[in-house]
């Protein structure tokens, strides 16, 4: 199989699909890698170590056109569309539920979308889980820079000091992202709550941070009753495939103290928060009702080094099974790689991004 990977070109996105080391991998196993000139300099992997590790160095529109299948970080942006061919292949992150238009596209020209964020395995998200810890962790240390008040925040330190108390943070989810958040905000001594829905998740942590943290049920009313208190809210919600529930309207911010910080890291499936859209890193932050907004939609982009080799680490098994057998058997006899497909043949073989867009949804048996 030929294995295309281009450049990221979304601002400050320095993360790249394959290292060198997994271009061995795959070129052990008879493939031909087709590497974007400059795509791994952002995570400090030169064209040198690439070719050492026999790929082939190509521009960008080779990279696309000759390849069966692109392996990304990255969802498409609208610059790469006319790259896209029908028939293609496209395996990265993905987020289709807020992006209709990337959607069509993709329905159009029959391309097979394979979304490292829907992938399950063993009820969890494997290719998910890396980069949910990275941006997690990032998540505080971005609330914790936005409270300064050179920035328009409250002028809070978060790890307080001698005689002072310290910050509020607030986490809605306790999943990856909200269990790495709150093991930064806890080392930054900050008074943390974790709000979820599900009871077991909480217990969890609970156990983990051994009572460092209090528990919430994600409910309407204890939302507005923390969100009062809170000094920095991180938005950590996920339902795989779908756009992500809103659970901070506009009208809630007046409710907030002013120069609080929301860092809502579900901004890719749309954001947890009414006022949420999505930034980038060079203009990361917005103000709405005298609350900062840090909604960049790849923050691990801004380590991209760490965030390389941890995502690269958790994709490579699949894109070796899909290169050895193909995409069809992969899909009929992996129930993981089944799971990461979006859509097919022109087709949403994915029940919640149907349900999302209110588009018409096809069992994926029903196709291959």
């Amino acid at each position: 199989m030929i294995i295309g990977v281009p450049k990221e070109i979304k601002t400050h996105e320095y993360r790249v699909g394959i290292t060198p080391s997994g271009v061995e991998e795959l070129k052990r196993d008879g493939h031909t890698i087709l590497i974007e000139t400059g795509a791994g300099e952002g995570s400090g992997f030169t064209d040198e170590e690439y070719l050492k590790a026999d790929a082939d160095i190509v521009d960008r529109k080779i990279a696309f056109k000759k390849a069966d299948i692109i392996v990304k970080v990255k969802e498409p942006l609208p610059q790469e569309y006319d790259l896209i061919r029908e028939g293609h292949a496209i395996f990265t992150y993905l987020h289709l539920a807020p992006n209709r238009e990337l959607t069509e596209l993709l329905l159009n020209k029959k391309v097979t979308a394979l979304a490292y964020e829907t992938l399950q395995k063993d009820g969890n998200l494997p290719l998910l889980a890396p980069m949910s810890e990275i941006a997690g962790r990032i998540a505080p240390l971005m609330g914790a820079y936005y409270l300064q008040r050179i920035h328009n925040g409250s002028g809070i330190l978060p790890t307080g000091a001698a005689g002072v108390k310290p910050a509020n943070a607030l986490i809605l989810g306790a999943g990856n992202v909200g269990a790495n958040a709150a093991r930064v905000c806890i080392g930054m001594d900050m008074d943390t709550v974790v709000m979820n829905r599900g009871i077991e998740k909480l217990r969890r942590l609970d156990e983990i941070f051994m009572g460092k943290i209090k528990t919430l049920p994600l409910t309407s009313h204890n939302i507005k009753e923390e969100i009062q208190k809170a000094d920095i809210i991180i938005g950590a919600v996920l339902v795989p495939g779908a756009k992500t529930p809103v659970l901070i309207t506009r009208d809630m911010l007046g409710m907030m103290k002013k120069g609080s910080v929301i860092v809502d890291v579900s901004v890719d499936q749309g954001g947890c928060v009414e006022t949420t859209r999505p930034t980038t890193h060079d203009n990361p932050v917005y103000e709405v009702e005298g609350i900062l907004h840090y909604t960049v939609a790849n923050m691990p982009g801004a380590y991209p080094r760490t965030s390389t080799l941890a995502l690269t680490n958790a994709t490579l098994p699949y894109i070796k099974t899909i290169a050895k057998i193909g995409i069809r058997r992969a899909v009929m006899e992996d129930e993981a790689i089944k799971s990461s497909l979006n859509a097919y043949m022109g087709e949403i073989v994915h029940k919640a991004l149907a349900d999302s867009l209110s588009h018409n949804y096809k069992n994926i048996d029903t196709i291959v």
